[in-house]
């Protein structure tokens, strides 16, 4: 039996502080009462990953694995182990099942019987709420010292300032650092005057060594927007200056996600509140009028320029350096995708220039566009990705064939449930002996039987992803007719709709496509720069074609990756 052991805890502090080995040494000894082999690389782990997100890096390994069937059983301490919420551990609960994976808590056996179902849900409610108790707690508890003057919102104080090691969050012990102060009523005073951009400012900075918040020597325009509007430089201290928000961007699609999925934006500064006042380093007038040219410039940003248009604006990405690639146009006729890596440290915050080459507009417009019309026009092309991410499976000699394995391996679990049997009443074991033995075969028939329930839904799928064919076939039929007389805004609308991403590694391209399932899907462009469309938006190539269902009416990302070659 392959057992599998999940381990958890919620903070960094809980982390050194060895609750993570005393849940080990609490399955150790678990595992070695059961008998069971106890392997390092059977354990999944997450250090200081909150119990209320379900993207925990060990966790999803675990669902992986399990989804491979790689274990047969996932042995966790206890419920909120798994997950703080409720509704959390039902859903686990059931994928872990439905991959013929038995889930066991070790601080109490859970079964089948009603009783243990109700301590598990009556627990795992418990437990939600104790976290949301917590958490508000901590909130109101945090707002009243910020309202009664007593507490600082950070513990790192901005560039300009210093506060007390002993006591980082009390208002008196803020002082200001005269080198700094300079630096940053100076930055105030040539922006204002109109002398001095963001990039140019940085670069100044970064060209006469003067060092960072954190002590480094590079500065970026990001870090000098940050000062020139931040209020506290005018001696008040504010809270509710901006509120987290789902994140919407990346710096390219190839990139991972990594684990934050936030963002921040900034909200009304009359929604803003004043809790401290402290030494102050600019004017309120200077504030104001660095605001307004900052408003003003951003209206006229090089990102709002209109002038040219780019068949694949934000689509392209380099494939060296995962960075993503923006067009630009020096003179009439000479137009490119070039990747932002190749630009200064300063903009693309990497020590090196990619060694990416400049991508000609014109020639990788015409390729994609001419691929987009070859994919169309033979929808063939599309039915096979959809067959490939499948793995064939949906096939009906392979449901034929699965289903025949299944019954046999049924027959000869009851067959040897019946030997077990004629073996007790001769009394070649005693009764302790038999009841082992019959439970990890009445528990192997309960795999079995799912795995047949699984199976007999996949008949159903099938017929979906015929109707699926269909519709792919239908919408392709439907656009192909005015491919040839399309403008340059319904080609620009299509390529939104079926292209995830170009990726661009020398003269190699190789193109992404995503394509709708349905009618409704064929209204929803997919950006590939959205943050969270992995999850909302795509099915993955490893995934049961099934789960289309409950993402319609979106599209689904197959495996349809086309590779070219462009000259340059």
């Amino acid at each position: 039996m392959n057992v599998a052991m999940y381990v958890r805890v919620s903070t960094q502090r809980q982390a050194q502080a060895q609750t993570i080995e005393q849940q080990l040494e609490q399955l150790r000894k678990h595992s070695q009462t059961h008998g069971w082999v106890w392997c390092d690389e059977h354990i999944f782990r997450d250090d200081g990953y909150s119990g209320a997100n379900l993207r925990r890096p060990g966790l999803d390994r675990l669902r992986d694995q399990v989804r491979l069937a790689k274990f047969d059983r996932v042995v966790i301490t206890a419920p909120d182990r798994l997950a703080r919420k409720y509704i959390h551990q039902v859903l686990l609960t059931e994928e872990l099942e439905r991959g013929g994976c038995q889930v066991e808590f070790t601080d109490r056996p859970m079964s089948q019987d009603p009783h243990d179902q109700l301590v598990l849900q009556i627990r795992g409610a418990v437990a939600e709420y104790e976290r949301s108790l917590i958490a508000e707690r901590m909130r109101r508890g945090r707002l009243q010292k910020y309202q009664a003057g007593g507490l600082l919102p950070w513990t790192r104080p901005p560039y300009g300032y210093r506060v007390d090691p002993a006591r980082p969050r009390d208002p008196t012990g803020v002082r200001v650092e005269p080198a700094e102060a300079a630096t940053v009523t100076e930055m105030f005073v040539h922006y204002a005057q109109g002398g001095q951009t963001l990039l140019g400012m940085a670069k100044h900075l970064t060209e006469h060594q003067v060092p960072t918040s954190s002590g480094k020597s590079r500065w970026n325009p990001g870090s000098v927007r940050s000062i020139l509007t931040n209020p506290v430089y005018t001696g008040t201290v504010y809270i509710g200056r901006t509120h987290a928000t789902p994140a919407q961007r990346r710096q390219s699609p190839v990139m991972p996600i990594g684990r934050g999925r936030t963002g921040h934006v900034q909200t009304p500064a009359e929604e803003w509140t004043a809790i401290a006042q402290i030494p102050a380093i600019i004017s309120q007038e200077q504030f104001e009028q660095v605001q307004a040219r900052l408003a003003q410039n951003q209206q006229f940003a090089r990102r709002n320029n209109t002038a040219h248009s780019y068949l694949l604006r934000a689509l392209v990405s380099c494939g060296i350096c995962h960075l993503a690639c923006i067009g630009h146009t020096s003179h009439p006729g000479y137009a490119y995708y070039t990747c932002r890596g190749k630009n200064q440290p300063l903009v693309s915050c990497r020590q090196e220039k990619c060694p990416s080459r400049f991508i000609p507009t014109g020639q990788l417009d015409d390729l994609v566009w001419q691929d987009v019309c070859q994919v169309l026009t033979h929808p063939d092309m599309i039915t096979a990705a959809l067959q490939r991410a499948r793995g064939g499976q949906w096939l009906p000699q392979e449901l034929h064939a699965r289903r025949e394995n299944l019954r046999k391996a049924r027959v000869s679990i009851e067959h040897q449930l019946e030997r077990l049997t004629d073996a007790y009443l001769a009394q070649v074991f005693d009764l302790s002996e038999y009841a082992r033995r019959r439970k990890e075969l009445e528990q192997r028939l309960q795999v079995l039987a799912e795995q047949v329930r699984q199976l007999e839904a996949n008949v159903g799928q099938r017929d979906e992803l015929a109707a699926m064919v269909q519709s792919i076939e239908a919408f392709c039929q439907h656009v192909q007719h005015g491919l040839a007389e399309a403008t340059f805004e319904e080609k620009r609308m299509l390529i939104e709709l079926l292209i995830d991403r170009v990726v661009v590694t020398n003269e190699e391209v190789e193109i992404r496509y995503v394509i709708p399932t349905s009618p409704q899907s064929e209204r929803v462009r997919f950006c590939q720069l959205r943050l969270d469309y992995l999850e909302r938006w795509t099915v993955p190539i490893t995934a049961p074609i099934g789960d289309v269902r409950s993402r319609e009416p979106y599209n689904v990302l197959l495996g349809l990756k086309l590779s070219h070659a462009l000259v340059l």
